[in-house]
């Protein structure tokens, strides 16, 4: 099983992503509206990869990246944007942030595909 943190603060998206990812039966997950329950879950759940959106009130994907890689670098960090700048690109890349997935999702089989071929890596 792939342990599977998403932290979206808009509560459709992360709703229909934890149902569409929870059909494979290959994950757990554990999903946050509040990034910062997430931040402070991290040491409990150690996550593998980490699906957080970029633009949040409370802590922004980026802040979250920080914290997910000081705590375990190991973990896979992808972000999720429907406002891809190249400036915020840069920040995650440098970050560690090991992809992007654009909003709206082009599929949600598609962002279980991609969160798959992470977790072999």
């Amino acid at each position: 099983m792939i342990n599977l943190m998403i932290i979206d603060d808009e509560k459709e998206v992360l709703d229909m992503l934890s149902k569409a990812l929870s059909r494979s039966g290959k994950f757990t997950i554990s999903s946050y509206t509040n990034p910062k329950s997430a931040i402070s879950d991290l040491k409990n759940k150690k996550p593998d990869i980490v699906l957080t959106d970029i633009m949040m009130p409370e802590l922004d994907g980026l802040e979250v990246l920080e914290k997910v890689k000081d705590f375990n670098p190991e973990s896979v960090v992808v972000m999720m944007t429907a406002y891809s700048t190249l400036d915020k690109v840069l920040n995650s890349h440098s970050g560690g942030a090991g992809h992007y997935i654009m909003k709206p999702f082009e599929s949600l089989s598609a962002v279980e595909s991609k969160i798959l071929s992470l977790a072999k890596k």
